[in-house]
């Protein structure tokens, strides 16, 4: 493979140290599961209002490094910097970093249980009531509107994803992380999620994607960085990945 598709962490470091973090930036970002070594040294940055795609094959460390970034208890982070719009938040617990404009939208969605569509919803802004309102919600989401009364859990595949992002959005977000959003989805679904994607970057918000359906994914995505056992091995296009055959058979299988 050609060189110049590389961008190492290595490279991405030695560059942080000459100039201010980026929008949002993950620098030399290294965590565990126990005793395995998941995250080694990922660094990358985002632009304000980019839809980054992060890929790579099963194992990568794809997941592993959305939940560092969001700071969450698992995987445990042991060194690295995650800045957004120039605060810091790898000093932050989850609940600062959300407050401080991370949502994340998880593959298992997290729908409350015994609370409505609408519930789930509300919920989401008595903790941080300054974010988008119920009618611009159900404006994007107008079928959520249509089931604001049925409780969340018994909505289909599709509809408790749109509820997820919806609820993310409830809150006055900077940057959308999305795990595995198109997972067990009918493409009509799929097609119908990144329309309100391109809406939500439309309004400003920047979002950091990982899936397995890498050619999807791509073709929504402004970049994409390629993870291969837990270390960035591209960083660059989207439209150059789904151009370069070499690229995407090595580190995607596609």
């Amino acid at each position: 493979m050609a060189e110049k598709q590389y961008k190492t962490a290595e490279n991405m470091s030695a560059n942080h140290a000459e100039s201010a973090p980026a929008y949002f930036s993950v620098w030399d970002l290294h965590a565990y599961y126990g005793e395995s070594y998941i995250v080694q040294g990922v660094s990358f940055n985002v632009h304000e209002g980019e839809i980054l795609a992060l890929l790579g094959r099963n194992g990568a460390g794809k997941t592993s490094t959305l939940r560092a970034i969001a700071r969450l208890d698992d995987p445990m982070v042991t060194h690295g910097e995650i800045w957004l719009d120039h605060q810091h938040l790898h000093t932050m617990k989850a609940h600062e970093a959300a407050i401080a404009g991370l949502g994340l939208v998880p593959e298992d969605r997290r729908i409350i249980p015994g609370l409505t569509v609408e519930e789930n919803l509300q919920l989401a802004q008595i903790v941080e009531p300054i974010g988008w309102s119920l009618e611009r919600i159900y404006d994007l989401f107008p079928r959520l509107k249509e089931r604001r009364k049925q409780e969340g859990i018994t909505l289909s595949g599709g509809e408790q994803q749109m509820l997820s992002i919806a609820r993310a959005l409830a809150r006055d977000i900077k940057v959308l992380l999305l795990d595995e959003p198109y997972e067990g989805l009918a493409p009509v679904i799929v097609d119908e999620i990144e329309k309100t994607l391109r809406i939500i970057k439309a309004q400003g918000i920047t979002t950091i994607l990982v899936e397995q359906n890498a050619v999807r994914a791509l073709n929504l995505a402004d970049r994409a960085v390629i993870l291969d056992t837990g270390t960035v091995v591209y960083d660059g296009s989207a439209k150059e990945v789904l151009e370069n055959e070499t690229l995407r058979a090595e580190y995607l299988a596609i």
